[in-house]
């Protein structure tokens, strides 16, 4: 069973940065490709980006490019999200998410697995 725990999250002023850590268990990860998603008050759940495990492969949404750098550490299984420059509309719960497949997908209903998400604030 495979097991994602998010941490880093937190309040932050815009232009400012954070990386939110998202621990994955349970699972030999190769054939795996892991999501990060976010959902504003209101709103729909919102890919940002993902990573496929094996080979490194990244995939970026339109808001994300530029600013956000996914990145996975093989021998922590571990993935980041690194976020520079924050604006007050990325504000929401973030979320990894785990899809056995290697081809990435952007859509929530193809990953099988969630952890708990992670409160992102950006305050203008």
């Amino acid at each position: 069973q495979v097991q994602l725990v998010e941490s880093g999250g937190g309040l932050v002023q815009a232009g400012g940065s954070l990386r939110l850590s998202c621990a994955a268990s349970g699972r030999t990860f190769s054939n795996y490709c892991i999501g990060w998603f976010r959902q504003a008050p209101g709103k729909g759940r919102e890919f940002v980006a993902a990573i496929r495990w094996s080979g490194g492969t990244t995939r970026y949404a339109d808001s994300a490019k530029g600013r956000f750098t996914i990145s996975r550490d093989n021998a922590k299984d571990t993935v980041y999200l690194q976020m520079n420059n924050l604006k007050p509309e990325d504000t929401a719960v973030y979320y990894c998410a785990a899809d056995r497949n290697v081809i990435i997908a952007t859509t929530s209903s193809r990953y099988d697995s969630w952890g708990q998400g992670t409160q992102v604030t950006v305050s203008s």
